[in-house]
Formats: structure tokens, sequence, C-alpha cells
């Protein structure tokens, strides 16, 4: 066995597996093969020296230059030694002669023909030639490829034949080696090899180059090769006339060239002229084309926009902006936003663009303010060279915005994703700053630094539209910055400039210890903080985040204990840095000239209101305690028994005292924390038989509170909502058709409580499943939730129906908003609210700005139709604005039209922020969120903190926003101030704005002109129907008792028409009572005519027309919102007051123990979220 083992061969390093099978590897029959990448043969191996290989080939390029170069040298040199006087006869033997013998008539063609050359200046031209040529003729044969005339009759073949080929002639013929060789042709090869060396460097340092600088070169090179054979040739020719210098004829050439012509110095003979002429005519025919080529090349470098220089980016600061396509609404809104910031003024901008640049945007890119600071580069993200380009590795962060008006929404996010991949590739460390269109594309950017997904943020502010009244301008007048100076102080309406002053609150952070304001609260809760922050200071503290947590809070609630490293998040016009405080000593100066400056006089005036203040038992009127009303001491005040409303405290009638708020306390006591089941509904626990009937009616299924079952998308935040036991069949989400499950087919029949929440879209998108889950929120009681119809053009499909289908009064119809038999359908005339949403096929519009149109028509049609119908409005373009519910002859909307001029010229950042519809919040522009994306930049908080005030994110421990309705039984309340008290005090939410609506007397509308007009005019005839239209339009917009002037002038055109009627009495004839016929036809009005129409296709539909005979027109009102007015700002009847309100889930957790705690103090007020309306 041992002697079989040794019989054995090793196995070799390398075999077949099948030869290890057939046994073939044991015969040693292998051959090593070693393979090329070339062809392994001689001329191959030269071709990849001097022309493949790029290191090899640049030494081989600038080995050639440097000896054309030196054979110009030498001809320099040789210029210099000879002496026409003292030539030779024609030979390299013969005699010299003197040339002054000869008459200027005749000259001396020896001369011309033959100079004087040393033999060490022969033999070095000699081995400059035969090296030069010897390298010509190898690189002839290695670009040979079978057509020898293509190499034989290329110019710089010609030109190094000419050059170095007498010179080896004259090596067998020593009498020719004065024969005159022109070597300075060797100028032109010298520029031949200077651009392949250019070519090849670029080559062998692996970077790009500008074709700007090879033609610039090139035409340098052009120019210096004319100039220096125009100076050689003519020195040499004149040698048998002027006899020139080399400086004469450089001069000669300079003169001539530049068009200035003196005449001193002019060639003699006629050779020398000749070549002038032929080298003015090469330059008029050559430096043409080059300046040309050169001028194409600087077009499209202004339209590529160069390069952004390595220097630059590595001492100056610059964001990159990427955008498929750049209008000049989105480059504006960009540059005044980012610009807006101190801190940016510095910075530098990069547009990357793969797209020509617009002649609106060339012309804004000249002004000197931007020319400056931003940066055109016409390229793609995707290419590794543009990104290079605009330096994006040393770029302080990157904006990819997606194109909102590209048809296929879908294909900009798939563009706008492979943008932030490549960013991504190139510069990890790069900050990426990322706007999607859908929702589902989200978790594909989720790497990115900051994320804006603009369905998401829509639907979700349409949706908070719909309970609390103009969150879309809110959120909008936060996220921009404002100096609050637009109106201007001058305005002549009172709302303008309250309007104007409040909209420059921002959002800003502070550190706890590091800040003046609120400093002096730490250890202190977190409602009297806030509370006692605006009294004092007029800021409003909406939030908090810990050292040791990333969340952001909004409202933690009076249990949560401000400390020292929290990082506060307070709405004020600028930040506490840019603050300048009035101290005390300048104030007692100030006592005997005036008022104290300061924002709450009350307790810098009076050192007992601080010491007061400090212990929380402060009331917040004490600054108005001079005026009228009487004095009073607290006593209890707290929410009362409505629920819904903050009503009068119980007060003593033998006494005249006036109503008082309970103080906020410093700290809450300390509780336990019982258990909280998710699943029950406080708001169920007090609810009565009413509330029972309205559940039963609106759904069979029992609610509960959970986290929706199934999300349409990747990526949703899950939210805590109100949800059924069991999901509702497809066919029962149909509001307007019958199943064996539901017999209902219109609204009525459902017997629905609440108004419906109506929501017109061309499609059910993912982004809707955003509209319904902030409506559907656990901390929205049941009985205030509205029903959702979805009106949809197209179906919607199963995966979405999948997800509505476990949310309570949820449904959806198909239908169109142009279709009036479709609203109906849909319950328009049950609805509280239309949403109206932007089509997404409105995009292929040839102009811009007509993409709205089919909105803008419709929305006008239903507000014609339904004049009580609150309707919120989705628009792609902002300018759009002022044709919403749009009056030809509305001198007020004309006004505001001018002072939206005027904004504009100063360059204001909200042009429409006095138009009436975006003011009340009726319309809303997706555009408005590009700058919350900008923001970031400066505000890395601000989308975490508009996500958690829309409900997008739910963080436990913080709060949500909602609103409150001011009703007479509040009014005791007066000012802003106290109710922020009342509001700490009891329910701790933080107010943080007023949404006010006035009835507007239109001084100038279209219905009081007419009357005015026919207050100084004789009643005739025609004159009556319009009389008729004019009254009737001021009965249905507006209660003529309200307003007298309006109620005197009917008066008075009854009284005309009832004289008019009895002097015509006997006179009435047949025709007479035709002609009244046919006028009280004409004198049917406009809304009777809509009115008739609508009741006729709700009889045609078999639907009742009772619903819609009860709506009425609104009236002439205007509503603004107030973000942190003053204390002083007094409370008017049906302000809506918003609220961030403390997550119910750790309020209700201490409400039991702290309604005990606070009894002796409070007189019973407690920790309640029922104290005030969710509208």
């Amino acid at each position: 066995m041992v002697e079989l083992e040794k019989e054995v061969l090793p196995l070799p390093p390398r075999y077949r597996f099948r030869d290890l099978l057939l046994g073939d590897w044991q015969t040693d029959d292998r051959v090593q093969v070693e393979f090329y990448v070339n062809e392994n043969t001689f001329k191959e191996r030269l071709k990849l020296f001097f022309i493949k290989n790029q290191r090899s080939s640049l030494r081989v390029r600038l080995f050639d230059f440097s000896l054309k170069v030196l054979s110009c040298l030498l001809y320099i040199v040789r210029v210099l030694l000879d002496d026409p006087q003292e030539g030779s006869g024609g030979c390299w033997t013969c005699p010299k002669q003197n040339s002054s013998t000869h008459q200027n008539s005749q000259f001396n063609w020896s001369l011309i023909i033959w100079v004087n050359r040393p033999l060490p200046l022969w033999a070095l031209q000699v081995l400059v030639a035969l090296i030069s040529l010897s390298e010509t003729m190898l690189l002839v044969y290695l670009s040979y490829k079978g057509n020898v005339w293509e190499q034989v009759l290329r110019i710089p073949f010609i030109l190094e034949m000419i050059s170095a080929v007498p010179f080896l002639i004259t090596v067998g013929v020593p009498s020719l080696r004065n024969l005159f060789i022109p070597v300075f042709l060797n100028c032109w090869l010298a520029k031949h090899a200077l651009e392949n060396m250019i070519n090849d460097l670029h080559r062998a340092i692996q970077r790009t180059h500008s074709a700007m600088f090879n033609q610039v070169l090139i035409l340098i090179c052009t120019l210096v090769c004319l100039m220096f054979t125009c100076i050689c040739g003519i020195q040499h020719l004149e040698r048998a006339g002027n006899n020139l210098t080399l400086f004469d004829s450089l001069y000669f050439c300079i003169v001539t060239f530049s068009t200035v012509g003196f005449g001193d110095v002019t060639p003699k003979i006629w050779p020398s002229q000749l070549l002038v002429v032929i080298m003015i005519c090469v330059a008029l025919i050559v430096l043409p084309i080059q300046f040309e080529q050169l001028a194409f090349l600087w077009m499209e470098r202004q339209k590529s926009g160069g390069n952004y220089s390595r220097y630059r980016a590595q001492t100056e600061k610059h964001v990159v902006l990427c955008v498929s396509c750049l209008k000049i609404d989105l480059l504006m809104d960009f540059l005044n936003e980012f610009y807006a910031h101190p801190r940016l003024q510095d910075y530098y901008v990069v547009i990357l663009c793969p797209t020509e640049m617009d002649v609106q945007v060339r012309r804004v890119l000249q002004i000197p303010l931007w020319s400056q600071r931003v940066i055109y580069l016409q390229g793609s993200a995707l290419k590794d060279q543009d990104l290079m380009r605009a330096k994006m590795d040393d770029a302080e962060a990157c904006f990819i915005l997606s194109n909102r008006f590209e048809v296929d929404r879908i294909a900009a996010d798939h563009q706008t994703i492979l943008r932030a991949w490549a960013v991504k590739d190139f510069a990890p460390n790069c900050p990426l700053y990322v706007q999607i269109l859908k929702p589902e594309n989200k978790f594909h950017v989720k790497f990115a630094d900051h994320v804006v997904c603009e369905e998401e943020f829509k639907y979700a502010m349409l949706a908070l539209n719909c309970v609390c009244p103009a969150t879309s301008t809110l959120i909008t007048l936060l996220i921009h910055t404002s100096r609050g100076q637009e109106a201007g102080p001058g305005s002549a309406e009172l709302w303008q400039r309250m309007y104007s002053r409040c909209s420059a609150n921002e959002v800003h952070h502070i550190r706890l210890e590091e800040s003046k304001f609120l400093g002096e609260y730490q250890g202190k809760s977190f409602t009297y903080a806030s509370f006692h922050a605006h009294k004092k200071y007029g800021v409003c503290l909406i939030g908090v985040r810990r050292v040791d947590n990333a969340n952001i809070l909004l409202n933690p609630g009076p249990c949560h204990i401000m400390s020292g490293s929290d990082t506060c998040f307070y709405i004020n016009i600028s930040k506490e840095e840019n603050s300048a405080f009035i101290f005390k000593q300048q104030e007692a100066l100030r006592g005997s000239h005036g008022p104290p400056q300061t924002i709450y006089h009350g307790l810098t005036r009076l050192p007992v209101h601080s010491i007061i203040a400090s212990m929380g038992t402060v009331a917040i009127d004490l600054h108005d305690s001079s005026s009228g009303g009487g004095g009073g001491s607290p006593d209890s005040g707290g929410g009362g028994e409505g629920g819904n409303t903050l009503t009068l405290p119980i007060s003593d009638p033998g006494k005249e005292r006036r109503h008082s708020i309970a103080p906020v306390l410093e700290l809450m006591d300390s509780v336990p924390t019982p258990s909280f089941d998710l699943l029950s509904d406080q708001s169920e626990d007090e609810a009565g038989p009413e509330d029972d009937d309205q559940q039963d009616g609106a759904a069979t299924n029992e609610w509960v509170k959970g986290y929706p079952m199934n999300s349409p998308y990747i990526g949703s935040s899950p939210t805590l909502c109100h949800l059924l036991q069991e999901k509702v069949p497809f066919c029962c989400l149909r509001l307007d058709k019958a199943c064996h499950h539901s017999p209902y087919e219109d609204a009525r029949a459902y017997g629905f409580k609440n108004k419906l929440i109506i929501v017109s879209a061309e499609s059910a998108g993912n982004g809707l499943y955003n509209f319904i889950v902030p409506l559907r929120a656990y901390y929205r009681p049941k009985k205030e939730l509205n029903p959702i119809v979805l009106l949809l053009e197209n179906p919607p499909e199963a995966h979405f129906l999948d997800a509505i289908c476990w949310f309570p009064m949820v449904y959806y119809t198909v239908g169109s908003i142009d279709n009036l038999d479709s609203l109906l359908r849909c319950g328009v005339t049950f609805a509280a609210t239309m949403v109206v949403v932007d089509e997404e096929s409105s995009m292929i519009a040839e102009e811009d700005y007509m993409a709205d149109a089919k909105t803008i028509v419709n929305v006008q049609t239903l507000f014609r139709l339904f004049p009580s119908l609150s309707i919120i409005t989705e628009l792609t373009h902002p300018a759009n604005m002022r044709f919403m519910q749009f009056k030809a002859k509305d001198h007020y909307s004309l006004a505001l039209s001018k002072l939206e001029k005027k904004e504009r010229e100063k360059g204001s950042n909200l042009v429409f922020m006095f138009r009436l519809p975006f003011a009340a919040g009726k319309v809303f522009s997706v555009s408005m969120l590009d700058t919350l994306l900008y923001q970031s930049f400066v505000k890395d908080y601000m989308i975490s903190i508009t996500r958690l005030l829309l409900g997008l994110d739910s963080m436990p421990g913080s709060g949500f926003l909602c609103a409150m309705k001011i009703t007479e039984e509040d009014l005791w309340i007066r000012t802003y101030g106290r109710l922020y008290q009342k509001l700490c005090s009891s329910t701790g939410d933080i107010p943080i704005g007023v949404y006010r609506t006035e009835s507007h007397m239109l001084a100038f509308s279209e219905s009081q002109v007419s009357i005015s007009v026919e207050d100084c005019e004789d009643t005739r005839e025609p004159r009556e129907p319009i009389l008729c239209r004019a009254n009737h339009r001021n009965s249905t917009s507006s209660d003529q008792s309200d307003h007298p002037l309006l109620r005197r002038k009917s008066m008075q055109w009854a009284r005309r028409l009832s004289r008019k009627g009895g002097r015509n009495v006997n006179k009435t004839t047949a025709a007479e009572r035709i002609s009244q016929q046919r006028m009280s036809l004409f004198r049917r009005s406009e809304r009777q005519e809509l009115n008739a129409l609508v009741k006729n296709r709700m009889k045609h539909l078999g639907l009742s027309p009772s619903g819609y005979s009860e709506m009425t027109d609104q009236g002439n009102t205007l509503s603004y919102i107030l973000i942190n007015p003053s204390p002083e700002t007094r409370l008017e009847l049906n302000d809506v007051v918003y609220l961030i309100r403390p997550d119910p889930l750790s309020m209700v957790s201490s409400d039991a123990d702290s309604r005990k705690g606070s009894v002796g103090r409070c007189d019973g007020q407690k920790f309640d979220t029922r104290d005030s309306t969710h509208l």
C-alpha cells in the first residue's frame, strides 16, 4: 500500500476538471501561453509608444514642439549674423561681392537666393532637420492606413519636406550650403505640435478642459505664426531692397495689420510687395474663421455657464440648485428666500440645469444684485463632469427640486431620485435638500438630510383648512421671511396694518440657558414660561427639544419642567439675538415724558408686579387697572358647564366685580401615572343620547382608536386615528349607489349630523390618504367628525379603497366638478367645505399660467351656484389668485391689485398676501411650500415643526393644532393676553394666532355705485331692471338692517316706483300689459335663475331641494390672520383662535389628580381637553 502511494504523482498547480476525470493530467504536455492586449508586432509596439499611450505620446509631442521652436530660433540667429552687403556671390566657394553696385530699379536676385550661413550653424540646422524629418517619416509610417496620398498631401508633411529636405541635400552638395531655406515655416509645425500636445496633456492627467481655452490658444498661435511668417518673409526679400532688419520688419507688420499704415517703412521691390498682399489675403481668410469659431464657443459658453472655479470653491461658500427646468417664479422664490437671511449674503448660488437658460431668467441674472452671486451652469447632475464643474464636493448644500409642471409627475420624481443618487455618489458629505412630488417615492430618498413631499404637505394642509380655517395661510406666513412692512405703516386700512405687522412673525430657536427672554423660567412649567414670556416680551413659546432627545415637542403641557439645556422654539418677529432691551433706568427717565416702550409695560414699571408674576398669581389685566370697568380680586373663572366655550364665571350679583382668571401655576403637582386605554374615547364618557344616535346613523360598526391597518405607500408616519372594528365593503364606500349592505343613494338619506367635506380631485392618488388621516386623528371628538366625500373623475384603485375602508364616514363618488349633476349627487347642498385640488392633466397647457384656467372657472361657477359654500382651491401659480371670486368692477379689488404691484416693485417675498382669498385661506398654491425647503438650510427644524402642526407626524408628548371660536359668552375675556392666561391656566393650550372675519363695507362696490347713480337720475323705465338687480344683490349679500344707507336708498326707490305706477294706472292697455310681463321676465335676477336651475336639476335627479333653499350669500366680508398678536389685542365676536393643544395621552394621565390638586386654588378649574371647540 505504501508503494502505491509513492507511485501517485502530485497534482500540478493548474489542471482542468475534464483532464482529471479522463486521467490526462499526468502527461506533462501543458504549454504556457502569453496573451497580449495589442498585436505583438514591431509596428504595433511603436504605435503604442508614439500614439496610443497618452504619457509617452505627450513626451513625443513635447520633443517635436521643442525641435520646431529650436529651428525657428536658429533661423533668427542666422538672420542676425547675416550681412547682405558682404554676401557671397552665389555658392559656398564663390568670392564675396558688394551689392551696393546694383541699381535700385533692378534688384539682385542672388541676395534672395543665397545667404551667409556659418558652418557651425549649418551643422546644427542639418542635425535638427534630420531628426525632425526622421520623426515625421516614422509617424507617417505608423499612421498609414492604405492610402499613401492621404499622408503625403497633408500640409504639415509638405512643410516638413520644404524645411528639412534641402538641408539633407546640402550635405551631399557642399556648394548649396548657402542656399536660402524657409526654415521660419516651422512655426506652423510648432503650432500643430502644440495643439496635439495640449490634447495629450489633458488625456494624460485625466481632466476635462475647456473648448474655449483651446480655441483661444489656437487663435493666438495663428496670429503669432502669421506675424512671424510675414516678418521673416519681408526681411528676407528686402535684402535686395531696403535691407530691413527684423525689428523694422516687425514694426512694418504691426503697423500694417493694425490698419494704421504710417508709410515710413514700405517694401521697395515687387516680391516683398507681393508677399504683403498674399499675407493680407491669408489673414482676411484665416482670422475671420478663427474669430467666428471663438464667438460661437463664447455663445455656447454663455449658454452652458462655464465652470465654477476650484479656487472660489475653496475660499468661498456656495450652494448648488439642481432643477430639470428653471422657471422665473421658482428662481425668484429661491433667491428671495435664501438671501433673506443675513448670514447667507456671502454665499454663491450655482444653478445646474440641463436646459438652456430662459430669456426671462437670463434677464434677471443680468441684474447686478444677482449677477455677482448667481452662476448658471447648463449640465446634468447625472454626469460627474458637470458635478465637477459645479464643485459639488465643496458645496455647502445641494437643493434638488422636482418639476411640478411635468405632465407625468411620477417620471419627474424618478428624475429627482436619480439626481439625488448621483449627487450622493459623487459627494457623500454634501447635505441634500430634496423635494419629491409623490409620497410613494419618498422612501427612495430617505438618506437625504431634508425631504419635503409635496402631496403629503398639500393634502394635510387642505384637510386642516376644513377644521382650522386658513391653516394654509398660517403655515405660509410662518415659513416665509418677511419684515412686516409690506403694507407700510401708513396704510389707510387698519386690517392691512395689523395683518402686515403680524405676518412678520417666524419660528426661531434658542437654548434656554442662553436666552434673556426665557432664561428666568428655568425650573418652571412649560405653560407658565409660555404665558409669562408672551406677557412680558411678546414671545410665543410653542415647543421644546430635550438635549437627550432629537424629537421636537410642541406644547408638551404643564407637566413639562423647563431645563437649561432645552432648546426652545418660539414665534416672534425677529430672533432674540436681534432684539434690544430697555432697562428700568431708561424707563424711569422716560416716565415723565410718556409711557414706557416695552411690550408689556406693567411688569417693568412696577416692581411689585414682577414679584407677584413670579409667584404665579397676577392677572394679565393689571396694566389696565386705570381703565374703566372697576377692579376685582381673582376668583374662579375656569371652564364652565358648556364644554365647547369658555363660559362666564359665577359672580356675586350683589357686588360689581369684574370677572377674573385663575393664575398660571409655576409647577404642576406631582401625580401618579394611571393606566390609560388607547382604545377608549374620553369624549364619549359624557356623551348623551344624541351622540349615540349619530354614531348609529353614521356607521353600523363600533368605532375604536388604533393605527390604520393598510397604508397606500411606504414611509407614511403612523398616526393614531378613529377606525372601524371591521372594514367597510368596497361597495358601501360608493356614496351615490346603493348595495345590498346599504340602501342609501344620496347624502340626505344617510342622515349625517355634521356637514360634509367634499374633495374634488382628478384621481385618488396616494397623497389623498394624508387628507383623511388628520381629519380622523384620535384627538378629534367623534361628535365633531365631518363625513368626507371624495369626488373623483377616475374610479379609485383597489389598494386605495383598501386603505380608506377602515376610516368611518369616508365615501367617494365618480364625477367631475364641472358637472352639476355630479355635484348634487355627492351632496354639495349639505356640505360645509368644498376642496378643489388642481388637476395634473392641466399641466399640458401651452401657456404656463393657463394651467389654472379650468380650475378657476369651475370654482367661479361653484361660487355663483352655491354662494354659502366655503370653497378652498389649490392653484398651480400663486399669481392667479387675483382671479378667484373675480369681480370686474370691484374697485376694492382693483386697489388691492395696485398694492400688489407696489409690493412686487419693492421685492417683497409675498406680493399676494393682501389678496382677499389668500388672506382668508380660501386659496392655496403648492409652490408656497418651496420656501419650507429653503428655510431648512438655516432652520433645520422647520420641516419637523410643520409636519407636527399639520398632523403628518405624531410624537408622544407633542401637541397638535386646533382652533376655538370666540362666542358672546367669551367676550368677557376682552383681550388676547387674558385669553392666553385663561387657556394656560385651564386647558394648558397655547394660542398662536387669531383668524378674524370682519364685515366689509365696500365703499366702491358695484351695488352701491348703481344705487348712487339712480339717486341722481330720474327713474325711467329702462333703469328699473338694473335697480331691481342691484337691490336684490344687496338683499342677498348682506342684511339691509345693518346698512342704513342701503335701506334708505331702497325705500326711496320703492316710493318713486309706487308714485309712477299710480300715475299710469288708467293708461294701461293690452300692449302695456304684455310689455310689463316682458319686463318682469327681464327683471328676473341672476340669483333667481341660478336657484331655479339648481332646483330643477335636483328634482330631475330625485333629490329634495329643501337643503338648497337655505343657502344664502355670505355677504361682503374679509378675513385675515393675526399671528402672535400683542396681549392688548381686543377679541371680537366670531374670532377663531389657533391653539396648540397638549397631547391628550399625556394630559389625561394627570387629569384626575390635577382636578383635586387645583380645586383649592382655582376653584374647580381642571386640565380638560374639551373646553374649546375643534372647528
